[in-house]
């Protein structure tokens, strides 16, 4: 095999860092078939709707493994063949019904959804998704099936299939003649869909479950002609012969013709053989497939056979990834009653986070990506994992998946300069409703000894967490600071509620940070118990300290709860606290 570069690997160890694994089983792979060749390793998309976060395990799983071969110094490809000429199947969610005059046209041949400046349905979903992956430092070389079918790249191999016809339906009857492939639901036994939208979500393109050109009366075909007159694939094919290649084919629509087989280009080997042709063309090493290609009768399983005794390749080596879920999923305008994409993620996400999610878990675990609350913590995690990278103390895999979201071999990506805390941004961000003025003033106040002097610093996390604010949190739960003091909750408090608010205003100018307004607000029930503001906190303690902040929370935003005390006082500023809280 021959070396490209020298570059560092990502880790000594392959027993926790399963990138690294696989790495390893694909390089001796590819010397054991073609010493000395580029290795390639494989993903495909099908464009047929929004390409979503489930569909983008299919493309990071080799992307990872890819990068860490780059970086063993070998010369690795990622191809990414875009499913763009499989039949459109369906018209989905919020499109005008009358698109189902297109369904069994190739994608590439059906109109752009209304309003798009793209040329059709196929480009119109593959766009955002490049764009995605480039954000995410993803190289690939783009294929697409359109593009190698109209040109006659893949004639050798159709007319190898179609002379091997029974041989391939020999194969394919293995498993007609067993049970079929299992339902949806029993699909799930061993992998279980952290959610229902995932359900659907899992079938990728839909091609698992594509007829698999099925003998009927003139005899077994593995090739689909697209209609010359309607362009569907509503065709049966009646005839094929071996020397001239004439095919003759109807079509629903009442049209028939004969062909060329060797000069036809507006067609395509049916899935379950069209896999396995390319895999065998492409010379591809390592592909991961989902769920919907694991159970007995799948395509990955048949194609197995196929690529061996048909075409004379081998099946490449790579894991059945499991479901990724979505937790919240709020106004997700750019998929209509679907799984979110990598765009609507990116948006409110760094790119690093985003890869880190898919990095630091096997392919065979299921996880969540939040786009609800829950998303504040998986930053929390991800900056404390960022300190424990600086002081040297993060465990060896945590380490690998932290190199392998934040770069690639090409190099690193672009950060946030001064990574605030996202919760922290969320919440000004919430109070100021995005006013950079406000929330430089607020912003600059955190830390007095080491200011922020300009919202830049804080970017691009600064804009993730104003996009999640405005677009991920109901309106009903953004915050909103009181214009007046709430005279009548003032009037009706005890002595002690109003010392305690006494105590905090007090202490308002001395703890003037994010810092030392933690230290207060905490401090306040303390020195009411007559405790030192060091004082372990007890579960009497405890208690006050809940009741002070729900005080707190319903003087100033007319709540129980909202954000983090210490941010929101530093957002609201000190004369206004002290009109909202003077009683």
């Amino acid at each position: 095999m021959t070396a490209r570069k020298e570059v560092p690997t990502v880790a000594q160890s392959t027993e926790t860092d399963w990138v690294s694994r696989f790495a390893d089983e694909v390089i001796a792979e590819a010397e054991r078939r073609a010493p000395g060749k580029p290795i390639v390793c494989a993903s495909g998309l099908s464009p047929s709707g929004p390409i979503h976060l489930g569909n983008l395990r299919e493309v990071m799983t080799p992307h990872l493994v890819a990068d860490e071969i780059r970086r063993r110094g070998y010369d690795c490809v990622h191809i990414l063949s875009w499913d763009d000429y499989d039949r459109y199947r369906k018209v989905p969610a919020g499109i005008d019904p009358s698109w189902s005059e297109h369904i069994g046209k190739p994608l590439t041949s059906v109109p752009a959804p209304p309003g798009s400046a793209y040329a059709n349905w196929a480009e119109h979903f593959k766009a955002p998704m490049i764009e995605a992956l480039r954000a995410m430092g993803i190289e690939f070389h783009g294929i697409s099936q359109t593009e190698k079918y109209t040109s006659g790249a893949y004639r050798e191999q159709i007319l190898h299939a179609m002379r091997h016809r029974e041989q391939i339906d020999a194969v394919l009857d293995r498993y007609r003649t067993k049970d079929k492939p299992a339902p949806k639901k029993q699909q799930q036994k061993q992998q279980k869909p952290v959610d229902e939208a995932e359900l659907e979500a899992a079938e990728g393109s839909g091609a698992a479950a594509e007829d698999d050109g099925s003998a009927g009366a003139a005899g077994y075909y593995p090739y689909k002609p697209y209609c010359s007159v309607c362009e569907r694939d509503l065709t049966t094919v009646t005839s094929y012969d071996d020397e001239t290649t004439e095919l003759a084919y109807t079509c629903a629509c009442g049209h028939g013709e004969t062909v060329l087989l060797s000069e036809h280009d507006r067609g395509k080997l049916v899935w379950k053989v069209d896999w396995p042709m390319r895999w065998a063309y492409e010379g591809v090493v390592f592909e991961p497939s989902g769920v919907d290609h694991s159970s007995p009768g799948s395509s990955y399983v048949v194609g197995g056979q196929i690529v061996r005794e048909v075409f004379g390749g081998d099946q490449p080596i790579g894991p059945m990834y499991a479901f990724v879920g979505i937790s919240g999923m709020a106004k997700m305008s750019s998929s209509k009653g679907g799984v979110p994409t990598p765009a609507d993620a990116l948006e409110i996400m760094e790119a690093p986070l985003l890869r880190w999610l898919y990095a630091r878990r096997r392919p065979n675990q299921s996880f969540k990506i939040a786009f609800d609350q829950e998303i504040q913590r998986t930053y929390d995690e991800w900056d404390a994992l960022e300190r424990k990278i600086n002081d040297g103390s993060a465990q060896p895999a945590d380490a690998a998946a932290y190199s392998r979201a934040t770069g690639t071999a090409t190099g690193e990506l672009p950060r946030t300069p001064r990574p605030l805390p996202y919760r922290m941004l969320a919440s000004v961000v919430d109070i100021t409703t995005g006013h950079d003025e406000q929330t430089l003033r607020i912003l600059s106040e955190l830390d007095p000894a080491n200011p922020v002097k300009s919202l830049d610093e804080t970017r691009p996390r600064l804009d993730r967490a104003e996009r999640w604010i405005t677009t991920q949190v109901p309106a009903e739960q953004r915050t909103r600071v009181r214009e007046e003091p709430d005279t009548e909750l003032l009037a009706s408090l005890g002595e002690t509620e109003r010392e305690s608010l006494r105590l905090l205003l007090d202490g308002l100018d001395g703890h003037w940070s994010l810092d030392g307004l933690t230290t207060l607000v905490y401090g306040v029930p303390k020195l009411q118990a007559g405790l030192s503001a060091e004082a372990k906190p007890t579960p009497e303690l405890k208690v006050a300290q809940r009741a002070f902040f729900a005080l707190l929370y319903r003087l100033l935003v007319g709540r129980d709860t909202g954000p983090r005390l210490p941010t929101l006082l530093l957002a609201v500023g000190a004369d206004r606290v002290r009109k909202l809280l003077a009683a």
